[in-house]
């Protein structure tokens, strides 16, 4: 199991769309940044890269290049995928805290949350998006997030299943017990496997 840890922030700026989680939200204002400033897809790409030990977003993306200028975030979050698929992991869950004053996101958490499972192709309950209001700290204009991935390893077809045996391992005179019975002729295996209590019948009441 790997955990990953994911953090971003952004100004509102007027005049640009916001998208928050993959999702177009109707507000005056959106966020200023190099790509689309979706800051939550922002703060999973580097959970997960995070989790990985691949780096981070710019680390990929970096914001000097003038590539990226108004990415789609969903391809650095597809990037992300494909590194801790490579490295041998798959998402569990992962859990999201935004916070900012506006707009409220507790309304929109739901129609956010499916677009964030669909992405990440996960189902619906492992996917939690909370919103918060910044209580007593000085961000009025800032959006954060805050995201938390847990992975854990895939199983993959290819390797070699290791067995495990359900009976205990025949001892050597086990062995050579039933080599004497078919020695003489008989053939009784009973010896072989888990052991079972001895008792008398009789004893039963």
């Amino acid at each position: 199991m790997r955990i990953g840890l994911g953090f971003d922030s952004h100004a509102f700026k007027p005049g640009v769309p916001l998208v928050i989680g993959g999702l177009k939200i109707d507000h005056p204002e959106g966020l200023a940044g190099h790509s689309d400033g979706d800051l939550l897809l922002h703060a999973i790409t580097d959970a997960l890269l995070g989790a990985v030990s691949a780096g981070d977003i710019g680390t990929f993306f970096p914001p000097t290049d003038p590539k990226w200028k108004g990415a789609d975030s969903t391809v650095f979050l597809e990037t992300a995928l494909e590194e801790i698929a490579l490295a041998g992991y798959k998402i569990v869950n992962i859990d999201c805290v935004l916070i900012m004053h506006r707009p409220k996101i507790v309304p929109i958490a739901g129609d956010m949350r499916g677009r964030v499972a669909d992405l990440l192709g996960l189902d619906l309950k492992n996917v939690s998006i909370k919103g918060k209001t910044p209580e007593g700290l000085t961000q009025d204009g800032t959006a954060v997030a805050h995201v938390v991935a847990l992975l854990e390893s895939i199983d993959l077809p290819s390797e070699p299943k290791k067995m495990e045996a359900l009976a205990e391992a025949p001892s050597e005179a086990d062995i050579d017990g039933v080599l004497s019975t078919l020695v003489t002729g008989g053939r009784d295996t009973s010896a072989l496997g888990r052991k079972l209590p001895t008792f008398d019948t009789d004893d039963l009441t």
